[in-house]
């Protein structure tokens, strides 16, 4: 998989690393997977930590903790649909 650039594929391969060590996987479908990474990694860019795209950031350092990538929903939100809010990680 490419992507535009060092940050992206740092998202990336974090984000495929940490599917491994949980049980979880990435999602097989190029779009979903391109969506996820380049918004992720422009929200690393603008505000300096990797929040999901698909969470509204608050503008509080602490209550945003929560939506860093992998966020605290992740894990409820496979179980429970199959995939996390914004499709990266699957069952």
């Amino acid at each position: 998989m490419q992507f535009y650039d060092d940050l992206e594929t740092e998202f990336y391969e974090r984000s495929k690393k940490n599917a491994e060590t949980t049980g979880y996987r990435l999602n097989t479908e190029y779009d979903i997977i391109s969506t996820a990474v380049k918004n992720i990694a422009k929200n690393k860019r603008e505000f300096g930590e990797w929040y999901c795209f698909c969470q509204k950031r608050t503008g509080d350092v602490e209550k945003d903790k929560k939506i860093i990538c992998p966020c605290a929903a992740r894990a409820r939100d496979v179980e429970t649909t199959g995939s996390c809010k914004c499709g990266l990680y699957i069952k």
